[in-house]
């Protein structure tokens, strides 16, 4: 008989520490939840959304969901979405993939990334879940598709 609970998810490192306290700049965080969803699309996931989840979650302000095609894709997205955070004074608290690379997450305390296989993100439906939290506009003002894959569409 089929185990009817969802797949665990393999965290990695497992963190020994506390939860680091959230960021005082608020203008910074959501920058950043706009940068990985920009990031996100630049690395060709679909149905991108940056949700504001603040006043709502006592763990993070803003949720950063995409959808890719493959597991190889969104495990470069994911590493791609770290290196982001390096970069810009966010680093990676936690990190979990489930057994079957169909659900990637990146918790930066602030900002949470979720990178779903489409069907995956249909089953756990997180967009319903924050029904009620405003969505966040984040594509460029010339929405030109940055290359990173450097496939030239």
């Amino acid at each position: 008989m089929p185990d009817s609970k969802p797949a665990s998810l393999h965290q990695t490192p497992h963190p020994t520490t506390p939860r680091p306290a959230k960021k005082s700049d608020p203008k910074q965080v959501l920058d950043f939840a706009i940068e990985s969803a920009r990031l996100l699309f630049d690395d060709k996931c679909e149905e991108v959304m940056v949700l504001d989840v603040r006043g709502k979650s006592v763990l993070s302000d803003y949720i950063v969901l995409g959808s890719g095609s493959s597991d190889r894709q969104m495990t470069s997205v994911l590493e791609h979405v770290e290196e982001l955070g390096d970069k810009t004074g966010f680093s990676c608290y936690h990190r979990a993939v489930d057994q079957g690379t169909k659900w990637l997450l990146a918790d930066f305390v602030d900002v949470v990334v979720h990178l779903f296989e489409p069907n995956t993100r249909a089953h756990y439906d997180i967009e319903m879940l924050w029904g009620d939290a405003p969505h966040i506009s984040w594509e460029r003002p010339d929405q030109l598709r940055r290359d990173r894959a450097g496939l030239g569409r």
